[in-house]
């Protein structure tokens, strides 16, 4: 097996998809040596379904976990025998740390003991991406005019990721980072290229041969813009677009073909995804708000107005892919589960209900989710910048639609529902952990440790599952051209 190390883990998306890839035997490719997490509730995560990777490839028995992500059994109770021996197994390779310069020289010390002497190490890859707040759009528009923003140590994070590059030599890498990247700038200093020019510099000698996964390009002639991966072309029922840059250490580079993934035949969609989920209800926050009517007449009154609006011609659904479906459902499919896990909905406001049900009805007769400016005046929020010239945020209340894949799963899902409201009218909700998990592409037996708030902000960071697996897939292929 090759081994890999994940640096800034997550909760494990990056992870999953490499120890998912099989050889044609069905043995495992990859085996995990090291995953480097700052945040403690994304490390039990990753803890957990690191022990259930070694049940499954020591063919271990699968019910205690199953006991205890159910809710059937407690983690002590299950904390015995064989799953606590995989357990203790798996814990040893999750390293809870803040990755940085001050940490490194312990850092190092853990990734020389999984490697072991250089002299005798083979291939391995390096997977991961630092944290993305610092290139994305809606961090920088956060801090426009903050001064201490251009020295932010978000910025440099990367240089973690160079460091171990150039201190441990993978034979291939594979880093991950939002879009945003590529306009991204530090003073007037363009944070991509700064990016490249660093891994052309590596410490110790090293250098890689930078290769998109989806331009088949010799790396000399391919733009930025060739390195963005979008998720809905394969198999992932979401709009996710992120950079991700393949390098391949260039004394073996001349041995490895490239190689690019292939599109799915069409697209997944939030149907999909979520429709075989139970339906459930919202329960009403105990903050309520203090309107003068009580919210199901304002609901009425209001859908009695939206239903008078001339919504045009309806846009033609999204090609599906019969494959990618297919694809996709046996890929989060578990049979072993009586009903889904984390599939309790969160508490709304009553102004909030009223507003997803309105929308959601409106979303299907538009077939796109209307601005909250096209909702009767009763439903606007109580915000000082509403109806004002010029409003922001004017999607700020966002229905996902049945038939096309999901706007991006970010982080901020954890704060509120307002962005990820569900397109069934009669459940007047946001979307669950399962649900954003389905549209992230984890399997349905992923389970994410810590309060709710904690599981989606997880689900919100990761990088999906399913196109990881491909992207395995892909450096697996490309591993087995070079002689260990």
């Amino acid at each position: 097996m090759f081994p890999i190390i994940d640096l800034f883990a997550g909760p494990g998306g990056l992870n999953e998809g490499f120890s998912s890839v099989r050889d044609e035997e069905g043995g495992f490719v990859f085996k995990t040596l090291a995953s480097f997490e700052m945040d403690s509730l994304a490390c039990q995560t990753l803890r957990l379904r690191a022990t259930y990777r070694e049940l499954v490839r020591s063919g271990g028995d699968l019910q205690p976990y199953f006991d205890y992500i159910q809710g059937k059994k407690t983690w002590q109770s299950v904390l015995t025998g064989a799953f606590k021996e995989a357990y203790l197994a798996a814990k040893t390779h999750v390293y809870q740390v803040e990755l940085g310069e001050n940490n490194r020289p312990q850092v190092d010390d853990f990734i020389e003991r999984q490697l072991g002497p250089e002299e005798e190490r083979g291939h391995w890859a390096l997977i991961g991406g630092p944290p993305c707040q610092a290139y994305s759009l809606a961090g920088r528009s956060r801090r426009t005019g903050d001064e201490s923003f251009a020295s932010d140590h978000k910025h440099f994070l990367y240089r973690e990721y160079l460091h171990i590059l150039g201190k441990f030599k993978p034979t291939i890498f594979v880093m991950e980072n939002v879009k945003g990247l590529l306009s991204s700038k530090n003073g007037d200093s363009s944070m991509f290229q700064t990016i490249l020019g660093d891994l052309k510099r590596l410490p110790g000698g090293a250098s890689y041969e930078i290769r998109s996964l989806v331009v088949d390009a010799e790396p000399r002639d391919l733009d930025p813009s060739d390195f963005i991966i979008r998720s809905e072309e394969h198999g992932v029922p979401q709009k996710r677009h992120r950079v991700i840059l393949l390098g391949v250490r260039t004394d073996v580079a001349t041995t490895v073909p490239r190689r690019v993934l292939n599109k799915a035949d069409g697209a997944v969609t939030v149907r999909a995804a979520v429709q075989t989920m139970p339906s459930v209800r919202a329960e009403t926050s105990k903050r309520r708000p203090k309107i003068d009517l009580d919210w199901q007449a304002v609901q009425s009154e209001a859908l009695d107005e939206m239903r008078k609006i001339d919504v045009g011609t309806k846009p033609e659904p999204v090609k599906a892919g019969t494959l990618a479906v297919d694809t996709y459902e046996a890929w989060i499919h578990e049979d072993r589960l009586s009903a889904p896990i984390q599939h309790l909905p969160r508490a709304h406001m009553v102004s909030d209900l009223a507003r997803y049900r309105v929308m959601a009805e409106l979303a299907e007769r538009l077939g796109k989710s209307p601005k909250y400016t096209d909702l009767p005046t009763s439903l606007h929020p109580e915000h000082s910048n509403v109806g004002k010239v010029g409003t922001p945020f004017t999607d700020r209340f966002r229905v996902q639609i049945w038939d096309a894949p999901a706007t991006t799963v970010v982080s901020h899902i954890s704060k509120d529902g307002h962005y990820y409201i569900h397109p069934d009218p009669a459940q007047t909700r946001s979307f669950t952990v399962r649900e954003a998990a389905r549209l992230q592409s984890f399997p349905d037996n992923y389970f994410f440790e810590g309060p709710r708030t904690q599981q989606f902000h997880q689900v919100g960071n990761a990088v999906p599952p399913l196109l990881s697996k491909q992207i395995g897939d892909l450096v697996a292929d490309m591993l087995g051209f070079i002689k260990k």
